[in-house]
C-alpha cells in the first residue's frame, strides 16, 4: 500500500493528451508548482501531454506554474472562476488570440461542482448566475419562490495537489490556507497525484488531523522545500527557471 514514487517525472508520467486535470491552489497558496513544472518538462522532452482541460481557481500569474503550463501551449481549455488575477498576461493574450477556451464559473459554484463530482452527485441547483450569460441554455427551476440554475458536477482524470504532510498510505494534511480546493479535487479525480513537503510512515499522522484520507490518493512524491508562486513572480522568474 506504499503510494510513494521516486521523483516528480515518475509522478506525472501517466498524464496523457486530452486529459482533464484539476490543479489545486488559491493563487499561489496550495499550488503544486513542482508537479506543474515536471509536466512542462515532459512536454518539452516528448511533445506530450497536450490539449489538456485544466480546472483551477484562477488563470495563473506571471510565467511560472499554471501560467507557464498555458504559455507552453499545453492547455486547450481552462475552467476557472477568476481569470483576471494579479498578472494574467499569458492567459489574457492567448485567450484574445483564440488560442485557449474559457469556461467561467462563479467561485462557490466551482467548489460545489468539484465537491459534487467527488460525492457522486451529477447535478445540483444554485441561485448564483441566474439571469446572466453564465446561465444561458442551462436548466432552471423555482424553489420556494426563488429561481435557481442547474449546474453539473466536475470530475477529472487527474488532480495535481500540494500537501504539507503525507504518510505512505496517502493520508494528507495541509498548511493553513493551502488546503483550499485540494481535498475536493482529490475526491473528484480518478487519480490524485500529490507533492508533500514531508512523507512519514503509515501511522505517523494523528488520525484526528487527517484531512484527505488515503483512499483518495494514488501517488505521492516528496518535495521538501516547495517553491512559492508569489516569490517566483516577485523575482520576475519564468519557467524553465535559470540555474
Amino acid at each position: 500500500m506504499d503510494k510513494t514514487v521516486s521523483d516528480l517525472a515518475t509522478a506525472v508520467a501517466g498524464i496523457e493528451d486530452g486529459m482533464t486535470v484539476m490543479i489545486g491552489g488559491f493563487g499561489g497558496s496550495g499550488s503544486p508548482i513542482e508537479l506543474i513544472h515536471a509536466l512542462i518538462d515532459r512536454y518539452r522532452e516528448t511533445g506530450h501531454p497536450k490539449d489538456l482541460v485544466i480546472i483551477n481557481n484562477n488563470a495563473g500569474n506571471g510565467h511560472v506554474g499554471l501560467a507557464a503550463l498555458i504559455e507552453a501551449g499545453m492547455v486547450r481549455k481552462l475552467i476557472c472562476s477568476f481569470p483576471r488575477s494579479a498578472d494574467p498576461v499569458v492567459f489574457t493574450e492567448m485567450y484574445l488570440a483564440g488560442g485557449i477556451e474559457l469556461e467561467l464559473v462563479p467561485q462557490g459554484t466551482l467548489a460545489e461542482r468539484i465537491r459534487a463530482g467527488g460525492a457522486g452527485i451529477p447535478a445540483f441547483y444554485t441561485p448564483s448566475s441566474y439571469g446572466t450569460d453564465l446561465a444561458r441554455d442551462k436548466p432552471v427551476g423555482e424553489f420556494d419562490g426563488r429561481m435557481y440554475v442547474q449546474e453539473r458536477w466536475l470530475k477529472a482524470d487527474v488532480a495535481l495537489v500540494k500537501a504539507e504532510t503525507a504518510d505512505t498510505f496517502g493520508n494528507l494534511t495541509y498548511r493553513m490556507a493551502a488546503r483550499n480546493f485540494n481535498p475536493l479535487m482529490c475526491m473528484a479525480a480518478a487519480e490524485a497525484i500529490v507533492q508533500a513537503s514531508r512523507i512519514v510512515e503509515a501511522g505517523g499522522i494523528d488520525p484526528e488531523v487527517v484531512v484527505t484520507p488515503g483512499i483518495f490518493v494514488q501517488k505521492i512524491v516528496e518535495v521538501a522545500n516547495p517553491l512559492q508562486e508569489e516569490d517566483l513572480n516577485r523575482a520576475n522568474a519564468a519557467y524553465p527557471l535559470e540555474a
